[in-house]
């Protein structure tokens, strides 16, 4: 495993190992592993590579951290987080691992054990009502005071659709305590509101509706949740932007953004105010995928390259496109892909014919994971975000390089 290593070096560097590995919770993500043959740094990688393989008598000894014996009982103790996943053998943590994205705790209904294990017993407890850690206990503490104000019925400047999920509570609840607590969204110059499609199960629904009528920003959307619906998410942004609001930018995130909404309103302020307006991490000359998880064919897209177009993660069009897209949606005359991105591109392009607009680019507008003076910054868990908010409050954009 790649934190052997990582392990050897901060050992000799006098580094904390821990600062090495992803969290889960809190806890690491994986045990050490201990070799004999870890290789020494001022060792080449060439040399390396050839003492292993040849004349070697005996391959490298391992040594397994994990408390388990043949022929002897042993309790595993499996807990769930809000990150993820953690196991514990006879009352030592061993392991943890993250949910995949989109996974819910309401959909796990089993737990299957594979290899030459023999189980005696199981005993099955509900989940905890507090999460243990601190620092999480921070984001799901629920209070009045994340509760949003009322939409204002002056204009405001920059209008905040953040495409989440049902079970993503933890995601909002973070988001809520954090850049959502900035001076410009508390004085109403910039509203933020959640965009979620509804789930297949009518408890979770209805426990998304309660969060709904509890904290006043959440916009439930009446069709399933699935992928190739994202792109009527970015839409209904679009439409409440336009029709709820009088926004001059309209801007798109995910609820796993960190947005510095103070530096964002900077750089809009930046660019000329005359010109329709398109801002983010464009790509230019991108081409589709053909095979693969994301692979698309030739039916859903059959030129060779997609329009410049801005990536998902956090993206800003001005209200004018906003209405153009608004109007031409209506009249059944605007083009829809699966990547609500990419169609964001198409239809800025269409506009673009008509009405020149200004393509704005910076990578500060983070794709994946984040930069220092960040903009946004993408793939932030729970913990992240309320690490970022700490360290904007010192006056500092520095990313928080843990899980």
């Amino acid at each position: 495993m790649q934190h052997a290593a990582y392990a050897h070096m901060s050992r000799r560097r006098n580094i904390p190992a821990s600062i090495y590995l992803p969290l889960v919770d809190g806890f690491n993500k994986c045990e050490k592993w201990v070799r004999s043959d870890i290789v020494d740094l001022k060792e080449s990688k060439t040399t390396s590579w050839l003492r292993r393989f040849i004349g070697r008598a005996k391959k490298p000894a391992m040594t397994w951290p994990f408390p388990f014996a043949e022929g002897r009982l042993f309790i595993l103790t499996l807990r769930a987080g809000v990150e993820g996943y953690h196991i514990n053998v006879g009352g030592r943590h061993v392991t943890s691992f993250p949910y995949r994205p989109g996974f819910t705790l309401e959909d796990a209904t089993g737990l299957a054990i594979k290899g030459d294990v023999e189980v005696h017993s199981v005993y099955a407890t509900s989940l905890p009502k507090s999460h243990p850690s601190f620092s999480l206990q921070r984001v799901l503490e629920m209070s009045d005071k994340w509760k949003s104000p009322p939409l204002p019925e002056e204009p405001i400047q920059l209008f905040i659709g953040i495409l989440s999920a049902t079970n993503h509570f933890a995601e909002r609840m973070a988001v809520r305590k954090t850049w959502m607590q900035s001076s410009n969204i508390k004085s109403s110059n910039v509203v933020a509101r959640f965009f979620v499609a509804l789930n297949a199960r009518k408890e979770v629904n209805s426990v998304l509706k309660k969060e709904a009528e509890y904290f006043g920003d959440i916009v439930i959307l009446p069709f399933m949740d699935r992928y190739e619906l994202v792109v009527l998410k970015t839409m209904a942004i679009c439409e409440y932007g336009v029709q709820n609001l009088t926004a001059a930018y309209i801007m798109k995130c995910d609820d796993d953004t960190f947005i510095r909404v103070d530096a964002v309103l900077k750089e809009i302020r930046g660019v000329s105010q005359k010109k329709s307006l398109y801002m983010g991490n464009l790509n230019l000359l991108h081409r589709p995928l053909r095979s693969g998880k994301w692979a698309v064919t030739y039916e859903e897209w059959p030129e060779d390259i997609y329009p410049p177009y801005a990536n998902g993660p956090g993206y800003i069009i001005s209200s004018d496109i906003a209405k153009f897209i608004v109007f031409h949606h209506a009249n059944q005359s605007l083009r829809l892909f699966k990547m609500e991105d990419v169609s964001m591109g198409m239809w800025v392009e269409q506009f673009n014919t008509t009405t020149a607009v200004q393509y704005s680019h910076n990578w500060k507008f983070c794709q994946y994971g984040c930069m220092e003076n960040y903009y946004t910054a993408h793939y932030q868990s729970p913990r992240q975000m309320i690490c970022l908010w700490d360290k904007l409050a010192r006056g500092r954009a520095n990313c928080c390089n843990f899980r």
